[in-house]
């Protein structure tokens, strides 16, 4: 399986903390030496990782922009589940899942993989045909979270949306024009939220095979939010709720 390449002083760290083992060699700008950085090779030398000073330029070249922080890691593909089965199969209690719906920009996914891992979520679904794939500035924008949150792409995502339903997990829709909003349904039992892409929504079929749809309340001038915002407010609600059924 071919070494993917990690930047960004959150995403390599979080991959040294998490699976160092899976880190082969580090790459760090031959000019910077501050604390951070010198940190962050403590902890690459105590994992035995090699480390390789580099310029500038160089990095730019591997990571296709600047905004590495002066950090690069070649590192393999860790095994997360790889598949809607295998990932159900392993969870304890209701599951919670994030469906994305045609999202296809790098930075709105790593925030969501960085939102689902706050908040305790199982997994991101998401079609093959209509997902941006993880990424190098996926992996930075998550700050770790795309080593930690399975990452699952399916080729008809209602069909995957039935199957949810067909193991008990209420599958819940957002839109702006839905009749209930998103405070007026219990997520306490096996929850999968399904989010559109911005400007066009939900597809249609994905929007039928929803057993429910919610809106978020909104109290201010703009009429929508970022999609990993809008994420973060939806799962957050039901972890809420989750809390507070939860026995001292």
């Amino acid at each position: 399986m071919k070494n993917k390449v990690i930047f960004g002083f959150h995403a390599v760290t979080s991959r040294l903390r998490h699976e160092a083992a899976s880190v082969e060699e580090l790459l760090v700008d031959s000019e910077r030496n501050d604390r951070r950085m010198q940190d962050l090779q403590k902890m690459a030398k105590e994992a035995g990782i090699r480390i390789i000073a580099a310029d500038s330029a160089r990095l730019d070249k591997m990571v296709g922009t600047r905004r590495h922080q002066g950090v690069v890691a070649i590192a393999s593909p860790l095994s997360l589940a790889k598949n809607l089965d295998e990932l159900l199969d392993a969870i304890e209690g209701p599951p919670l899942l994030l469906v994305l719906d045609g999202i296809t920009d790098p930075h709105n996914l790593g925030a969501c993989l960085r939102v689902a891992d706050s908040v305790g979520a199982h997994a991101v679904i998401a079609p093959k045909d209509r997902s941006v794939g993880i990424n190098a500035t996926v992996e930075k924008v998550a700050s770790g979270a795309a080593q930690t949150v399975p990452y699952i792409t399916v080729t008809n995502l209602a069909r995957t949306l039935r199957q949810l339903r067909e193991r008990d997990i209420w599958v819940v829709g957002t839109s702006d024009d839905a009749g209930k909003s998103l405070y007026e349904v219990d997520y306490a039992a096996g929850t999968a939220f399904v989010m559109g892409s911005e400007g066009e929504g939900m597809r249609r079929l994905t929007r039928e095979t929803c057993d429910e749809l919610v809106a978020i309340p909104m109290f201010g001038s703009v009429e929508s939010l970022n999609i990993s915002v809008a994420s973060g407010i939806c799962l957050y609600e039901a972890r809420r709720q989750r809390l507070l059924k939860t026995p001292s």
